[in-house]
């Protein structure tokens, strides 16, 4: 399996008293899967998608990435796992505001130590092609419009060739039509290249493009159209 999470719980402090945002998550997502994680507000889809990829620690529970035991990993190896083999998609885009595009792109590959040569460089651009933006190469994310902002956070994600993508609301802040190619793109994407993807999405348009829809409703698996829910 690609992503194993095992009786997972969360629990934070709130006004002194403990607040359980999840409970008692049993899940399996196999490599090359595309999973929908949906829910209403406060369900915790981005709680879980954190724990998944390693951003944060479960209060209980055990999460495997490729199987790796997140729990049994320092703050850097985890860091590390996820340079490694993890990419990220984000609703705010979080592009670099001092690089361009290309730059931007070049950022995964630099944090592995291969974004210096000339086949980092070529790799960006055929990237940034790939996702149509291959005349906005030298612009800054400021000179750009929210859909290219985000195909250049897409072509970011897919630079180190992740075997996992998460991406949290990929296409809330993207007005309909744009949203409709940055889904085909995640798609395209998704299949040429193999990566697992995972994503928290209320866009039923998203959910309906993926291969599998987990459902969450006060912090536990509702529906799993993988597995029956626990």
């Amino acid at each position: 399996m690609m992503i194993e999470a095992r009786d997972l719980e969360q629990t934070y402090l709130s006004g002194g008293r403990p607040l359980t945002v999840l409970r008692q998550i049993n899940l399996a997502i196999a490599p090359r899967e595309f999973v929908a994680v949906m829910g209403p507000s406060g369900s915790g889809k981005t709680t879980l998608l954190g724990l998944l990829a390693g951003l944060d620690r479960p209060t209980r529970g055990v999460v495997r990435l490729d199987g790796e035991d997140l729990g049994s990993l320092s703050e850097d190896g985890r860091a590390r796992l996820r340079a490694e083999k993890v990419g990220f998609v984000f609703q705010t885009f979080q592009l670099m505001p001092t690089l361009t595009a290309l730059e931007n792109v070049l950022v995964p590959l630099k944090l592995r130590g291969g974004g210096n040569g000339a086949a980092a460089a070529a790799r960006a651009r055929q990237l940034l092609e790939r996702v149509g933006l291959d005349d906005r190469l030298d612009h800054y994310p400021a000179q750009l419009s929210g859909g290219e902002q985000q195909r250049v956070g897409l072509a970011r994600a897919f630079a180190a060739e992740p075997k996992v993508l998460f991406a949290d609301e990929p296409t809330g802040s993207l007005d309909a039509e744009t949203g409709r190619a940055v889904i085909d793109l995640l798609v395209e994407l998704n299949r040429d290249a193999g990566t697992t993807l995972v994503l928290v999405t209320h866009d039923p348009a998203l959910a309906a493009r993926a291969r599998r829809v987990i459902r969450l409703a006060g912090g536990t698996i509702v529906s799993d159209t993988g597995t029956e829910a626990p």
